[in-house]
């Protein structure tokens, strides 16, 4: 049997599918390797800085040959050396002949591979925040515009008293504004781990500088400066504390979190036909019934969170499980769950935008939803007005219990609709009663447009404010 090269073994759906080609290069073998260089250059030019033997022609060699990797030549070394790190410093020593002597001088596997995984985090997690804050924005712009129009709150999946469809808008939006907050600070809070040695000790580079404490000090300052970072983390066993990671993914999940819920009130409603996804002019619902609009960006939302909130527990069993000043078991490990993630997150916030970006409010739909229950809501106030009209208010309360009764008998049992509105007309103890007052549902949403004005000023426009750029840059998401 003859397979095609391109469709002859397993494609990742995050990178062939879902997530953008903006991350999925970002994770990419280029993009980890021609850092690795970088570090390897970042390393040479602070050495030299502090007087080693390192000329300007080795720094230039090493300068010209970041991104022309020789992948095979790797992967032939590998095969003999079995090391990774080794087989793309002699890789890096063959296109740079002069600089060979002095690739990777004093440093250990961590110097790269670790310091690398901590710019691609920061560069994922930018990219991150920039598709939650456009996210929130899109969210926030159809609160405003639905801010005052009364829907029927749910709780417990059960009518309750009413709400609007902006101001439920923003419950979804104020999950993401939380999840903002923390991906700011695991940004903040990010350090580079430079220089810190074999085993976190920086013994080799004590060494190099022959005993001088203040050399190896400005040596781990100047290449985390290089590669970006201000800071570098107190103190490093041969890895950096792989308690990061666990933060990191901890603020993922809370972002799959937030979409999940979003996403599952959005196929609720688009079951009670209130609320849709965008639904475009050719899409397919089924293939078999032809009818269908099925909210399938909602579902996808919602399959790839579960997936992203699974992958939490990863990295907290990762951190908790590594021995000493490190083990190996969490290298293979790290590989496939770091960079899965992000896809996973990216894949998220793009569908959840175009969603933001598109949905359809049914007004009609949701304004009979609502006046079918009501009058059930509204029967204390139709009692104080009654109460207020000269009526006795232990009576008028047990002629609402029966009519009450009756009326819900009549939807249960029989399928009608709820005529509790016309019974109480119909007695005589609520004649001097402005029904139809009682029953108006701006007076049932309390200050919910209100809310939702001074979420969006408060809230949302400071961050709109912040992230202007980001903003201006992000384009609609088409899928």
């Amino acid at each position: 049997m003859i397979f095609s090269m391109a469709h002859d073994r397993y494609e990742n759906p995050l990178t062939g599918r879902y997530a953008s080609a903006e991350m999925s290069h970002l994770w990419s073998a280029q993009r980890k390797f021609s850092t690795w260089r970088q570090l390897w250059i970042a390393l040479a030019e602070s050495q030299q800085q502090l007087g080693l033997a390192i000329t300007n022609e080795q720094l230039d060699e090493l300068r010209a040959h970041v991104d022309d990797i020789d992948f095979a030549a790797a992967a032939t070394y590998e095969r003999k050396l079995r090391h990774d790190v080794m087989a793309h410093v002699h890789t890096f020593g063959d296109a740079c002949p002069s600089a060979r002597p002095i690739i990777h001088w004093g440093a250990t596997s961590c110097f790269v591979t670790d310091n690398t995984d901590l710019i691609l985090l920061r560069a994922a997690l930018e990219m991150v925040r920039d598709r939650l804050v456009a996210v929130i924005d899109r969210l926030a712009s159809f609160a405003v515009r639905w801010r005052d129009l009364p829907c029927l709150g749910l709780t417990h999946l059960q009518p309750a008293q009413p709400s609007t469809v902006g101001k439920r808008a923003t419950l979804w939006a104020y999950d993401l504004v939380l999840d903002l907050s923390e991906i700011e600070h695991r940004l903040t809070d990010l350090r580079a781990r430079s220089t810190k040695g074999t085993t976190g000790t920086q013994a080799s580079f004590l060494q190099m500088f022959d005993g001088d404490h203040d050399q190896v000090r400005k040596l781990e300052q100047l290449v985390a400066e290089k590669i970006g970072f201000d800071f570098t983390y107190a103190v490093t066993g041969q890895t950096y504390p792989r308690k990061v990671d666990a933060q990191i993914l901890d603020a993922l999940s809370g972002i799959a979190q937030s979409a999940h819920k979003a996403a599952t009130d959005l196929r609720l409603l688009a079951n009670r036909k209130e609320l849709e996804e965008p639904f475009e002019e050719s899409q397919v619902g089924s293939s078999a019934m032809a009818y269908k609009r099925n909210p399938m960006r909602s579902e996808r939302i919602c399959a790839l969170s579960r997936y992203a909130i699974s992958l939490a527990s990863n990295t907290a069993a990762t951190a908790a499980t590594q021995w000493m000043e490190r083990t190996l078991d969490d290298s293979a490990n790290r590989r496939i769950v770091l960079p899965q993630a992000f896809l996973s997150i990216d894949a998220i916030l793009i569908l959840f935008q175009n969603v933001a970006d598109g949905m359809v409010v049914y007004p009609q739909v949701t304004a009979r939803h609502l006046a079918e229950e009501l009058p059930f809501m509204a029967t204390e106030n139709i009692l104080n007005a009654a109460v207020a009209a000269g009526g006795d208010r232990q009576d008028l309360h047990e002629r609402i219990r029966q009519h009450s009764q009756a009326a819900a008998d009549v939807v249960k049992q029989h399928g009608g609709a709820n005529d509790l509105l016309q019974r109480l007309s119909g007695d005589a103890a609520f004649a001097e009663a402005d029904l139809d007052a009682a029953l108006d549902p701006t007076s049932f949403i309390g200050r919910a447009p209100e809310q939702v004005d001074e979420f969006v000023a408060e809230v949302v426009q400071p961050i709109r404010d912040r992230y202007a750029a980001a903003l201006a840059t992000q384009a609609e998401v088409h899928l």
